[in-house]
């Protein structure tokens, strides 16, 4: 009989935000696989859990991924967890979770919190829809290219970004988003939590003052529909056509949503 993976999510800060089930699922456990063994510490001693316990960061995880799937084919039960949120979702798990799969292993969630989730739900723009990019690039040309392609999606946008690294990509963001409206949520359910709203232009003179430490999550509203030049339809157009639609559908999505002419579009988008 094969064991379960359980992907617990844990405290993104404060150590109160942890669900019942979480607590009882890491208690039950065989084993805890955890992104950090040193910082899963703290939040395990102050709940009273005692269990074997791994790493499977950075360069680890692929290795260790084969240690976790022998305890789960042996009957084992695992918790997967990272040092704050969800296994897998701009944290390391993906390996193991796969090699799972793979194995048709069960692999059972145990939800909780999110900073991605939590950022959007104080942030005052529309969460109707929204997009969830997580950390750019690290090299400036991709990361503006990045930015670039995104600059024509309607839907809200949310990043995540390091300290050492939030000023300047605030200031790409402005440069290419414009001033668009957009929260900068540092350190959340963290005792120094703060929120800045604002247009972008706004965030960045703000940032200035602010001391620069820990994590943050940005959201900015997507791109307005209304009053897009035929310049801009046609270059969305193009955008699409990189992401690989075709020609004739690239422009009809862009021509049904600005209502500009489908034959001028096409016409002018040909090389």
């Amino acid at each position: 009989m094969r064991g379960t993976l359980y992907i617990v999510s844990t405290p993104i800060g404060n150590l109160e935000d942890i669900t019942l089930r979480a607590l009882r699922v890491l208690k039950e456990v065989d084993l805890i696989a955890a992104e950090d063994t040193r910082h899963s510490a703290k939040l395990l001693t102050h709940y009273g859990i005692s269990k074997p316990l791994m790493s499977y960061w950075g360069e680890r995880e692929r290795a260790k991924s084969e240690v976790v799937l022998s305890r789960l084919l042996a009957g084992q039960s695992v918790a997967l967890i990272s040092d704050a949120g969800t296994p897998g979702i701009s944290d390391p798990g993906r390996v193991v979770i796969e090699r799972a799969i793979g194995e048709d292993i069960p692999v059972v969630p145990v939800p909780g919190p999110s900073a991605l989730v939590a950022a959007l739900s104080i942030s005052g723009l529309d969460t109707t829809e929204f997009s969830f990019i997580g950390f750019l690039p690290g090299k400036k040309g991709q990361r503006l290219k990045r930015l670039r392609d995104l600059s024509v999606e309607p839907r809200t946008l949310v990043f995540y970004e390091s300290p050492h690294r939030i000023a300047e990509t605030i200031g790409e963001l402005h440069e290419v988003f414009g001033d668009r409206k957009a929260a900068l949520v540092k350190e959340i359910t963290k005792l120094h939590e703060e929120v800045l709203r604002g247009g972008l232009g706004e965030i960045t003179v703000m940032l200035c003052t602010r001391v620069i430490a820990g994590e943050y999550v940005i959201i900015i509203e997507g791109r307005k529909r209304e009053g897009v030049s035929f310049e801009e339809a046609l270059e969305e157009v193009r955008m699409l056509m990189q992401k690989g639609r075709g020609r004739k559908e690239a422009v009809r999505i862009v021509s049904g949503e600005y209502g500009i002419s489908r034959k001028d579009l096409y016409q002018q988008s040909l090389p």
